[in-house]
């Protein structure tokens, strides 16, 4: 059995999953106290002590002055009393999703899970219960695969706008939560937010507790799948990241169970752990597995009464290029304070659920053909584009494999009936074999076709939208 050592040649032994390639598309959830005010987004908790921010205005009018309610005093109103995880997986598993992340503690410190290491847990404040403990039986229970999120590195100066003016983040009574409170730009356009080598970086007594949790975290609940947001690519995590990958990864061999690290930037060298984009897609096929993870709406990853919610089509259609591209989707909702999830949520999941489960061969289990596809609407790489990004069209095809069999989907139902498919004609030779049969997913009746040089020409009366898919022997 191959074991790893702390270090980044040893950690390159590293290999994905099988279950991990063949998922696809798993559910993210931003909870904590931050679904209380259910204003701005879910980075509330650092706003509201930002002068003349918008989350500090309404801060100061709706809740008060921050020296005399402050982020803290939201917990007792972050009940959780109608959470019920059974349901939410039960919800998740319709939307065909097949892995589920809770973040187990977010930017601001309040742990959604029973820690050793800190007061400021769900089991003894706010829901009085171990929240990911809940989400870990019920997805298991299910028969998905269980993951978390920790968000704990930008503690170390989230909620330093409070040490500018009077407030609750300067009371020595709360310094275990608030926590450092180091400087930081406030904008985010300055290049230090991008830095590797910010200053003041974390000391070691803050990476020392921030590798011991996270250490907790796998220990105690088993997670598969283990996902960090962005600042861990600062230097000075780099030799925690090390020993945290190789204890995590020894522990999925003792386990038996195949378990990846998420990662975004620089912070894990390639191959030591699975890429993720944020609001993002690719160019091209990646050769290497990704991941992409987006939310439901454009502006917040929390609930709030102002989301901007992204249509259905939208997100099928992110799920279905990533996967033409070697990669899956990591799709986030928001739940209430009182652990209901809202109703715009819960229809862009069973949107896509009634779409997998008709279409699902050609996501689950599938890998990337010899292009991911053809069209007219350019995908750029990178993340924070899929809120400006030009919507598909019936004209872009998606390309999928499952062994010998094809799929070709169409992003959008063809004008007159008819779709052509430039890549499978006779002349480019892309597909180097003749088409012995073409179906349509979700019709019983058979389509017309025809093999040209120019490509696939395909009729039927029964396109669906937003998405219709060809399987092509």
């Amino acid at each position: 059995m191959v074991y790893f050592e702390p270090n980044w040649e040893s950690l390159r032994q590293f290999r994905v999953p099988r279950w991990y390639e063949d998922a696809k598309f798993g559910i993210f959830i931003h909870w904590s106290a931050f679904s209380v005010p259910a204003f701005d987004n879910e980075w509330y908790s650092r706003n509201m002590y930002l002068q003349g921010s918008r989350a500090y205005e309404h801060h100061r009018a709706v809740w008060g002055d921050q020296s005399v309610f402050g982020y803290k005093d939201f917990i007792p109103l972050f009940t959780a009393e109608l959470f019920d995880a059974a349901a939410w997986v039960d919800l998740f598993k319709r939307a065909g999703a097949r892995y589920v992340i809770p973040v187990a503690e977010h930017h601001d410190g309040f742990a959604l899970y029973d820690s050793a290491y800190t007061r400021w847990k769900a089991p003894l404040m706010g829901p009085q219960r171990d929240v990911i403990g809940e989400l870990a039986q019920a997805t298991r229970a299910a028969g998905l695969i269980f993951g978390l999120s920790n968000h704990r590195a930008e503690h170390w100066w989230f909620m330093n706008g409070g040490q500018q003016f009077p407030s609750d983040v300067q009371d020595p009574a709360y310094a275990d939560f608030y926590g450092p409170a180091h400087p930081s730009p406030r904008d985010w356009e300055n290049p230090i937010w991008h830095t590797r080598d910010w200053q003041p970086a974390p000391d070691v007594a803050f990476l020392t507790e921030w590798l011991a949790r996270n250490v907790e975290l796998v220990d105690k609940y088993q997670p598969q799948l283990y996902y960090f947001d962005w600042w861990i690519h600062q230097l000075a995590f780099e030799p925690y990241l090390q020993q945290f990958a190789a204890h995590y990864y020894n522990r999925g061999l003792e386990w038996g169970k195949g378990v990846a690290i998420n990662c975004k930037n620089e912070a894990f060298p390639e191959g030591t752990a699975v890429f993720d984009v944020e609001r993002g897609l690719m160019s091209e096929i990646r050769p290497d597995f990704w991941q992409s993870d987006t939310a439901v709406a454009t502006n917040s990853w929390c609930y709030t009464t102002e989301l901007n919610y992204r249509s259905s089509a939208s997100i099928l259609h992110d799920l279905i290029d990533l996967v033409s591209k070697n990669g899956a989707l990591l799709l986030n909702i928001g739940p209430r304070p009182d652990g209901t999830i809202p109703e715009g949520d819960t229809q862009i999941l069973l949107d896509l659920g009634r779409w997998l489960a008709v279409n699902g061969e050609a996501i689950y289990g599938s890998r990337p053909w010899v292009i991911s596809g053809e069209g007219p609407t350019a995908v750029v790489s990178g993340g924070f584009t899929d809120a400006n990004r030009a919507g598909f069209t019936a004209r872009d095809v998606r390309f999928t494999t499952q062994g010998a069999t094809l799929y070709a989907i169409l992003l959008g139902v063809p004008e007159n009936g008819e779709a052509l498919i430039e890549a499978l004609g006779t002349a480019r030779n892309l597909l180097q074999r003749p088409i012995q049969q073409v179906d349509l997913l979700g019709s019983e009746r058979p389509v017309t076709w025809t093999r040209e040089d120019v490509g696939l020409r395909v009729s039927t009366t029964d396109w669906a939208a937003p998405a219709a898919v060809l399987r092509i022997r």
